[in-house]
């Protein structure tokens, strides 16, 4: 009997295991772009890697990581499609902003749903989904990255200037190794 439970809970854990190890799929969905374009991230990802940033325009946090999507934009080129999902209950104008910025991003408005669906709490959040709609990146995933300690608390301004380089260095990172699989 204790070898029938021993090999039961080895099976469990193995197979907890796999599925700790499969990719999480990304929730299929469409939205119009300010340029009238209806956009589907299933045929977005068919085509090539996406990178899908979930922001607002009062979010500091988003205003020191934008600068660093638009250099992946730049440095990837046609190899990567940026979706820029607006939301969060912001009164600012997504394309003003963007177009003031110079950000060549997919700008979808309108995005709460969708950051619903992906569990995207707060601003920003960050995805790479490949063409398999897998999950390839999530920033929220990423360990912590603080400032040292002060003994003050800095503004988020600052936290968002010291964190925005490595989630972006951690972007390139796997971009790289999801172009390099589809090769």
């Amino acid at each position: 009997m204790r070898i029938k439970l021993f090999v039961t809970i080895l099976i469990l854990s193995f197979a907890n295991a796999v599925a700790a190890d499969e990719p999480r799929i990304a929730p299929d969905w469409t939205l119009q772009s300010v340029g009238g374009e209806t956009i589907t991230l299933s045929k977005v990802a068919a085509e090539q890697p996406v990178i899908v940033v979930f922001w607002a325009t009062w979010c500091p946090y988003c205003k020191a990581l934008m600068p660093h999507v638009q250099s992946v934009r730049l440095e990837y080129g046609d190899q990567v499609r940026i979706l820029a999902v607006h939301f969060r209950d912001d009164n600012g104008d997504p394309v003003e902003y963007m177009e003031n910025a110079a950000y060549d991003f997919t700008v979808l408005p309108d995005g709460d749903e969708v950051a619903k669906l992906n569990d995207i709490w707060g601003t920003p959040g960050v995805l790479i989904v490949d063409r398999d709609m897998h999950i390839r990146f999530d920033q929220y995933a990423l360990p912590p990255y603080d400032l040292p300690a002060t003994g003050k608390s800095p503004s988020h301004g600052k936290k968002a200037a010291y964190k925005a380089p490595y989630w972006a260095a951690e972007l390139r990172k796997a971009l790289d190794v999801v172009l390099e699989e589809t090769k």
